[in-house]
């Protein structure tokens, strides 16, 4: 889901009360908590937690799309206020450094840590767009002019 749903912590709530998983886009001015040492937290925005990261901390990865891409990837491990658990966040960017980036993508899942790896939420959330090319070119077919499903 887009960082629409991805910031609306009502609607995340509601997904893991019903025990589902998601990736989800954040804005970049979404505080989270992160955990500085055994007894400190700290509520940071999720860009200046990029910032903060070392070179080190990215994993080049090769996206297999219909145009090949490559993105650089750090994951961290954040708390929301008002949910529960710790979620992995996924910085992605389109250069080796937060300063040469053009492009970044704050993503987070609830996903299990062992599923939730950079390679996976990044070639996760990149099929995601297909769901939405479909959607809308079917929306097109049927002569609808909204985006939203009925319940």
């Amino acid at each position: 889901m887009d960082s629409g749903y991805g910031n609306n912590t009502s609607f995340l709530q509601e997904l893991e009360n019903r025990k589902l998983k998601y990736i989800g886009g954040l804005a970049k001015n979404r505080k989270v908590i992160i955990q500085k040492t055994v007894d400190e937290t700290e509520e940071i925005r999720v860009d200046n937690l990029a910032k903060s990261l070392p070179v080190e901390a990215f994993t080049k990865i090769q996206l297999s799309l219909e145009r090949p891409r490559t993105v650089w990837v750090a994951i961290q491990f954040v708390e929301l206020s008002k949910c529960t658990g710790k979620k992995v966040m996924a910085i992605v960017m389109n250069a080796e450094t937060f300063d040469t980036a053009t492009e970044i993508d704050y993503l987070m899942s609830n996903a299990d840590s062992s599923i939730a790896t950079e390679e996976w939420i990044v070639k996760t959330y990149s099929e995601r767009n297909w769901v939405e090319v479909f959607y809308r070119e079917a929306k097109g077919w049927l002569g609808l002019n909204e985006y939203q499903g009925a319940r």
